[in-house]
């Protein structure tokens, strides 16, 4: 029965991926090119969301400078401004939105923005481990962290791993693409080419072996 709803598992995780992207292909990267995968860099502009926690710092402005969420409707609010459209803009775009709004008060304001709570994109970073593993999990992503990490956070392989068949799935350039991970070789052999970097949004598929 656990074997069979791990199966289960897998293979809906897997249908979902499929159909959600029929239009762009599945592409099977070998591990000759995950070097090539591995230092590619994805740079991502962060557009701040609903839920999430901002610090606005006014140079030299201290009674100015505050900690607030992103409300429902998408605003912050502000000492002097008041609400100002944050949902949806980058963390740039709103300082020089507020260092507009605050040349009426404020000579030559200047203004940074951090985002210290990330609530509306926590699902679209987090790793997912599946199928042949002790305790399937979602994880929170956290740089640095490898394909052995991630395994062994999630219990390590059960009886019935195929590990040297496990796959990663990954969007590169908005196209989805198959890695072959042989966590076998990692955990048994010591063979570390393929324990890559892992990126947010990650999927590890650990299949069973065939009888």
């Amino acid at each position: 029965m656990y074997r069979a709803i791990l199966a289960a598992v897998s293979t809906f995780v897997l249908f979902l991926l499929l159909t959600g992207c029929a239009s762009n292909a599945y592409v099977s990267v070998n591990s000759e090119t995950l070097k090539e995968l591995n230092s590619a860099k994805t740079v991502q502009i962060y557009h701040i969301g609903v839920d999430d926690t901002v610090k606005i710092n006014v140079w030299r402005n201290a009674e100015l400078s505050v900690t607030v969420p992103v409300r429902p409707d998408g605003k912050i609010s502000m000492p002097l401004i008041g609400d100002i459209r944050a949902a949806g803009m980058t963390p740039q775009s709103v300082a020089t939105n507020i260092e507009k709004k605050l040349q009426n008060f404020v000579r030559d304001p200047n203004v940074t923005i951090m985002v210290t709570g990330l609530k509306s994109n926590e699902y679209l970073t987090r790793l997912r481990i599946t199928g042949a593993v002790k305790n399937p999990s979602s994880l929170n992503f956290r740089q640095g962290m490898t394909v052995l990490d991630a395994i062994l956070a999630a219990g390590s392989v059960n009886d019935f791993a195929a590990p040297n068949n496990t796959k990663l799935y990954r969007k590169i350039k908005n196209r989805p693409r198959i890695i072959n991970i042989y966590l076998g070789d990692i955990l048994y052999k010591g063979e570390l080419e393929t324990n890559i970097e892992l990126r947010p949004g990650d999927i590890l598929t650990v299949p069973e072996r065939l009888f």
